[in-house]
Protein backbone atom coordinates (compact mmCIF):
# COMPACT_ATOMS: atom_id res chain seq x y z
CA UNK A 1 0.00 0.00 0.00
CA UNK A 2 1.35 3.39 -1.35
CA UNK A 3 1.68 6.23 1.77
CA UNK A 4 -0.73 9.33 0.50
CA UNK A 5 1.56 12.35 -0.18
CA UNK A 6 0.21 15.57 1.11
CA UNK A 7 1.46 18.92 0.35
CA UNK A 8 1.94 21.79 3.04
CA UNK A 9 -1.16 24.42 2.32
CA UNK A 10 -0.16 28.18 2.21
CA UNK A 11 -3.64 30.45 2.23
CA UNK A 12 -1.12 33.35 0.92
CA UNK A 13 -1.75 31.64 -1.99
CA UNK A 14 -5.11 32.26 -2.48
CA UNK A 15 -5.89 35.79 -1.13
CA UNK A 16 -4.95 37.32 -4.06
CA UNK A 17 -7.40 40.79 -3.91
CA UNK A 18 -7.59 43.24 -1.14
CA UNK A 19 -10.81 42.44 -0.45
CA UNK A 20 -9.55 38.57 0.45
CA UNK A 21 -7.10 39.75 2.89
CA UNK A 22 -8.99 42.27 4.57
CA UNK A 23 -11.80 39.91 4.94
CA UNK A 24 -8.69 37.68 6.53
CA UNK A 25 -8.05 39.99 8.62
CA UNK A 26 -11.59 41.15 9.67
CA UNK A 27 -11.89 38.04 10.37
CA UNK A 28 -8.96 37.54 12.56
CA UNK A 29 -9.15 41.08 14.65
CA UNK A 30 -13.12 40.05 15.21
CA UNK A 31 -11.64 36.40 17.02
CA UNK A 32 -9.65 39.06 19.57
CA UNK A 33 -7.25 35.85 19.26
CA UNK A 34 -3.92 37.07 19.17
CA UNK A 35 -2.22 34.37 17.60
CA UNK A 36 -4.50 34.35 14.76
CA UNK A 37 -4.29 38.12 14.02
CA UNK A 38 -0.47 37.26 13.80
CA UNK A 39 -0.55 34.47 12.05
CA UNK A 40 -3.29 36.46 9.44
CA UNK A 41 -1.25 39.45 9.15
CA UNK A 42 1.86 37.19 8.40
CA UNK A 43 -0.27 35.08 5.38
CA UNK A 44 -1.35 38.64 4.11
CA UNK A 45 2.34 39.84 4.46
CA UNK A 46 3.19 36.74 2.67
CA UNK A 47 0.61 37.10 -0.02
CA UNK A 48 1.86 40.58 -0.94
CA UNK A 49 5.78 39.79 -0.80
CA UNK A 50 7.00 39.49 2.74
CA UNK A 51 9.92 41.54 1.87
CA UNK A 52 8.42 44.26 0.21
CA UNK A 53 6.13 44.61 3.76
CA UNK A 54 8.71 44.11 5.84
CA UNK A 55 10.96 47.20 4.44
CA UNK A 56 7.39 49.18 4.39
CA UNK A 57 7.13 48.33 8.24
CA UNK A 58 10.61 49.40 9.25
CA UNK A 59 11.41 45.62 10.08
CA UNK A 60 13.95 42.71 8.93
CA UNK A 61 12.13 40.39 6.74
CA UNK A 62 13.21 37.73 9.19
CA UNK A 63 12.08 39.55 12.46
CA UNK A 64 8.51 39.88 10.27
CA UNK A 65 8.27 36.10 10.08
CA UNK A 66 8.98 35.46 13.26
CA UNK A 67 6.48 38.16 15.13
CA UNK A 68 3.54 37.27 12.21
CA UNK A 69 4.30 33.58 13.41
CA UNK A 70 1.41 31.61 14.92
CA UNK A 71 3.19 32.17 18.16
CA UNK A 72 4.32 35.51 17.73
CA UNK A 73 3.14 38.58 19.59
CA UNK A 74 4.00 41.70 17.80
CA UNK A 75 4.82 45.15 19.10
CA UNK A 76 1.70 47.59 18.39
CA UNK A 77 4.15 49.79 16.27
CA UNK A 78 5.04 46.74 14.28
CA UNK A 79 1.37 45.82 14.18
CA UNK A 80 0.75 49.14 12.98
CA UNK A 81 3.51 49.31 10.61
CA UNK A 82 2.74 45.75 9.10
CA UNK A 83 -0.93 47.31 8.03
CA UNK A 84 0.08 51.02 7.10
CA UNK A 85 2.53 48.94 4.65
CA UNK A 86 -0.39 46.66 3.73
CA UNK A 87 -2.09 49.91 2.49
CA UNK A 88 -4.59 49.30 5.04
CA UNK A 89 -5.95 50.95 8.63
CA UNK A 90 -7.75 50.01 11.74
CA UNK A 91 -11.06 51.66 12.63
CA UNK A 92 -13.28 51.26 15.50
CA UNK A 93 -16.57 50.80 15.49
CA UNK A 94 -19.65 50.81 18.62
CA UNK A 95 -20.90 47.98 19.29
CA UNK A 96 -24.31 47.15 16.80
CA UNK A 97 -27.40 48.39 18.85
CA UNK A 98 -29.11 45.16 20.47
CA UNK A 99 -32.84 45.59 20.24
CA UNK A 100 -34.35 46.66 23.62
CA UNK A 101 -35.71 43.75 25.36
CA UNK A 102 -39.84 43.80 26.38
CA UNK A 103 -40.53 46.18 29.31
CA UNK A 104 -37.37 47.99 29.05
CA UNK A 105 -37.50 51.67 27.99
CA UNK A 106 -34.78 53.46 26.60
CA UNK A 107 -33.08 56.01 28.60
CA UNK A 108 -33.08 59.53 27.82
CA UNK A 109 -29.81 62.23 28.08
CA UNK A 110 -29.84 64.05 30.76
Amino acid sequence: MMATKTIPFDAARYLDTAEAQAELLNDALDSGNAGYIANALGVVARARGMAEVARGAGVTREALYRTLSQNGDPKLTTLLGVIRSLGFSLAVQPPAKRPAKAGQRKRKAA
